[in-house]
């Protein structure tokens, strides 16, 4: 996918840098030649050339630039954001491929359910996408800007150089501060509201308990608390900008009163100040480009925080990539003698646990809530630990039993999406789909739906709609370790009955292993847990 995206977004950002180019000089021609004309409109009122000069050219060129100007500002944001979508459609493959690939999201059970991290990542994923478009496009622009000007000015008016190189270095000088501290806020500024936010969420999912134990007020006001704290390094990140918005603000005018000057001193009068005149009010258009320098420097201070935190993210994946893929197999049975159970955060549950999962016999994990039905099949698809299950004359280890295993997990997730593509079945033919929607029961609602290719959402359907689905993607899976998680779970007793068997039945050439409160199959095998 990548690939496709990228002549598309080249060609776009091309047109985009041309827009921009063509919109700086359209702003500077159309300041400079509409001071220029004044000029000489008052220098002909002077004398007798007023009742020949021809306005009409000048002002035509006014126009010309004016809308030219108008154009190309739209012409750039369009085919800018267009170039940018692209490379955000193409780049977001490989980050969540990446992501989801990663020891630490593995470990964290279902990769995106965290609502909080998910939102922080698509946040930085956008800073890295629109980086180009906020500061890499309008600073290079600028600097051609700048060259055109500064050669005009050593041309025309040599001593203006002094003070515009000056406030030059006052810009620079400034903005490197703001550029150092600005960081260092806008890092706090991120810590503080990820902290703020979580500990909210955590208040209000807990409310009656911390009301009870009286600690409700003082759970919120420290969440409250860090999420203005959150808002104070802002505040401070928009005083330095405003200290940088101040001198660049002053650079244009400065500029364009320097050039004048310098003129003036070098004994130019008349008609002789016209070219200054353009070159002046070029200056002050120029100026407005300058005053964005402090939005270009926020945007690189986001790209810089959101790589930092997307690498965060990414690390473990390019680690795992040092590891030989696993050879294909089709393991008859696994076993592990005294297997360990964990939690996901590493505790120990329970003694240890004798385990023999064999191909075509399902075995039932039993047990109440709490008691680690689904940490067990984690770690047997190799989610959580790095233990060692013996298939035959050899040990699969946590990675290979990863490219093994499909783990049905019970909290389902619709994508918004066609109803094909939710069914993560890839090249599977229609006929297939629609055999495994009429295994769990859904082949009605999804026709009511629009068919396969209906554009839906999780709010679309029931939870035990959802369930249902997610169970078809288990019948279309080929993977031969199938690890189920409450499958009947959100199921009437009798539905959820007839659509295990269907699927245990389709499911006879698997290593199969489920999870569920309910009574199990007769020819199963089964195992208690206990918390």
């Amino acid at each position: 996918m990548s690939a496709a995206f990228q002549p598309s977004s080249r060609k776009s950002w091309r047109l985009a840098t041309g827009f921009a180019f063509a919109a700086l000089a359209c702003a500077t021609l159309l300041s400079g030649v509409s001071a220029w004309l004044l000029g000489s409109v008052a220098i002909a009122g002077l004398s007798a050339a007023a009742f020949t000069f021809n306005f009409h050219i000048p002002a035509a060129f006014i126009r010309l630039f004016a809308i030219g100007r108008t154009a190309a500002r739209y012409g750039e944001r369009l085919t800018g954001h267009k170039a940018a979508l692209a490379d955000q459609v193409s780049r977001r493959v490989g980050l969540f491929a990446a992501m989801a690939a990663a020891p630490a999201v593995r470990r964290a059970g279902w990769q995106l359910g965290d609502d909080a991290r998910l939102a922080d990542y698509l946040d930085d994923v956008e800073d890295l996408d629109y980086a180009r478009l906020r500061a890499g496009l309008p600073a290079l622009t600028l600097a051609c800007g700048l060259a055109v000007l500064i050669v005009g000015s050593a041309a025309l008016a040599p001593l203006s150089l002094l003070p515009i190189a000056l406030l030059l270095l006052a810009i620079l000088f400034t903005g490197n501060r703001v550029a150092k501290a600005g960081a260092a806020a806008w890092g706090r500024a991120r810590s503080l509201r990820r902290e703020g936010a979580s500990r909210l969420g955590a208040a209000m999912a807990s409310a009656v308990p911390l009301k009870a134990e009286r600690a409700w007020s003082h759970e919120c006001a420290e969440a409250l608390a860090a999420l203005s704290g959150a808002d104070g390094e802002l505040l401070a990140l928009r005083r330095l900008q405003a200290q940088l918005d101040m001198i660049g603000a002053a650079f244009g005018p400065v500029a364009g009163i320097s050039v004048m000057a310098a003129a003036w001193h070098a004994g130019r009068l008349g008609s002789e100040l016209l070219p200054a005149i353009l070159l002046a009010f070029s200056w002050l258009a120029l100026g407005e480009a300058v005053n964005g320098a402090s939005r270009m420097l926020v945007a690189v201070l986001r790209r810089n925080a959101a790589r930092a935190e997307v690498d965060q993210w990414t690390r473990g994946a390019s680690d795992d990539r040092h590891v030989p893929a696993p050879r294909p197999l089709e393991p008859r049975m696994l076993l592990h003698g005294g297997l360990q159970r964990r939690a996901p955060d590493g505790r120990p549950i329970g003694p240890l646990l004798a385990l023999l999962l064999e191909k075509g016999r399902p075995t039932m994990l039993v047990g109440a809530s709490g008691s680690g039905k689904t940490s067990l099949l984690k770690q047997i698809a190799g989610w959580i630990g790095e233990d060692g299950f013996a298939a035959g004359d050899r040990i699969l280890s946590a990675a290979e039993r990863q490219a093994l295993a499909a783990l049905v997990l019970h909290d389902a997730v619709i994508l918004e999406d066609t109803v094909r593509a939710n069914l993560f079945a890839g090249d599977v033919p229609d006929a297939a789909l629609w055999r495994a929607l009429e295994a769990v029961e859904m082949d009605g609602r999804i026709r009511e739906a629009g068919g396969l290719d209906a554009w839906i959402r999780q709010d679309s359907f029931s939870l035990g709609e959802v369930q249902r689905i997610n169970l078809a993607r288990a019948w279309l899976s080929s993977r031969p370790l199938m690890l189920l998680d409450e499958p009947t779970e959100h199921l009437d007793d009798e539905q959820g009955q007839r659509i295990l068997e269907r699927l245990l039945a389709h499911l006879d050439d698997r290593i199969v292993v489920v999870s569920t409160h309910r009574a199990p199959p007769r020819d199963a095998r089964t195992i208690e847990l206990q918390p």
